[in-house]
């Protein structure tokens, strides 16, 4: 079946990852993609390697960074430049559903590629952009990286060990939150964008920026402070709403419990052996657990470490307590579910992750790799 973006076309005039991101789901979904790139030079993250994967032909290929956020595009080398560029990617607008571009603000204006442009030959044009701190505001000529706006946004800020704990710095998240969450969004904007033009005829100008993304998806935590006035701080692993709901030591290793009411309190409780601690008044109720929380981790903690993991892991699931364990990413892949569930891909032989989403009446465009560059040119 059809992907549920069939016969849409996206122009795709982004690089590096969140504006990519939000093109490669489209892609996934069926759209046709036409990544324009830098003739010679391409996207940025062809070069980030190692790791570097092997072509078929054996030649040495793009890094992997650039494979993972690229899938099932077109590849077309036009320099933007030149007055025969921009020429062709109006062209290519007056054929197209939406633009993607993440040049900083004004930046295509003076090639005529910018919305107000494109609209010109195309009325139905759903054109998004990305920028670091948006189209307005006091930022918004400023450059910015996912890695200072993790710092701006708030995330940094209670992600990490309390102070006074050994590691207990400013800490970012592994992968970039702010990039791959602001490509996420785009990719809702523009689809709704799609349902307004069915509505209306009319396309639109999209505005985003990572700054916008990464406070907003602060959800609690921002609530949290602006419901009292105190900014939440570093946590390490504990929640700041939940208790227990954390990582806990055992005998060899560690596991995630994470227990989301006073049912599955008292179930742990006593598959710890802790049948007091299920009925004592200062743990009965979530609020008296965070009260209480230095004790109540003390005590689960002490009996914890009697378990090996995996034992552990099998009480808490017959007893229907939420816990985990802690993956390395071959442990990922490793995982029955995620077997079971065919995240692991690999179209022509180039490993991929599949993109979570699965439908009952359509199908995912999934067996196109990431172009090698120019590789559409003669398209």
């Amino acid at each position: 079946m059809p992907g549920p973006l069939a016969g849409l076309r996206v122009l795709d005039l982004s690089r590096v990852l969140a504006g990519p991101w939000a093109t490669q789901i489209l892609a996934d979904f069926g759209a046709q993609v036409i990544k324009v790139e830098k003739p010679g030079e391409g996207d940025d993250t062809r070069g980030w390697g190692p790791p570097f994967i092997t072509n078929p032909d054996g030649s040495k290929g793009d890094a992997a960074y650039f494979l993972s956020t690229n899938r099932g595009k077109w590849s077309v080398e036009i320099d933007m430049a030149k007055p025969e560029g921009q020429k062709l990617i109006r062209e290519l607008a007056a054929k197209s559903d939406i633009v993607m571009e993440n040049f900083k603000v004004g930046g295509l204006k003076k090639y005529g590629l910018d919305y107000d442009s494109l609209k010109a030959v195309n009325p139905r044009l759903i054109y998004c952009s990305l920028t670091s701190f948006g189209q307005t505001g006091p930022y918004a000529q400023r450059a910015g990286y996912d890695f200072m706006i993790q710092g701006m946004g708030g995330i940094m800020s209670v992600t990490g060990q309390p102070d006074g704990l050994p590691g207990a710095e400013p800490m970012k998240i592994g992968v970039a939150f702010a990039d791959i969450f602001t490509g996420l969004y785009c990719t809702i904007g523009i689809q709704a964008a799609l349902f307004h033009r069915e509505r209306t005829g009319e396309g639109q100008h999209i505005d985003m920026a990572l700054l916008d993304v990464a406070t907003s998806i602060m959800a609690n935590q921002a609530l949290n402070y602006l419901t009292t006035g105190t900014p939440p701080g570093m946590m390490g692993n504990a929640h700041p709403n939940l208790a227990p709901y954390a990582v806990f030591d055992c005998a060899d290793g560690w596991i995630i419990l994470a227990t989301g009411n006073d049912a599955q309190y008292r179930r742990l409780c006593t598959l710890l052996g802790l049948p007091d601690m299920a009925e004592a008044p200062e743990f009965a109720t979530n609020a008296q657990r965070i009260a209480n929380r230095v004790e109540m981790t003390r005590r689960l903690t002490q009996a914890t470490r009697r378990f090996a993991k995996l034992a552990l892991l099998a009480a808490c699931e017959a007893e229907g307590v939420p816990a985990g364990p802690i993956n390395d990413l071959k442990a990922v892949f490793d995982d029955p579910q995620v077997i079971a569930r065919g995240l692991q891909i690999a179209p022509n032989g180039i490993p991929g992750v599949r993109s979570p989403m699965s439908f009952s009446d359509a199908d995912l465009s999934i067996g196109r790799t990431a172009p090698r560059l120019g590789q559409d040119d003669a398209s």
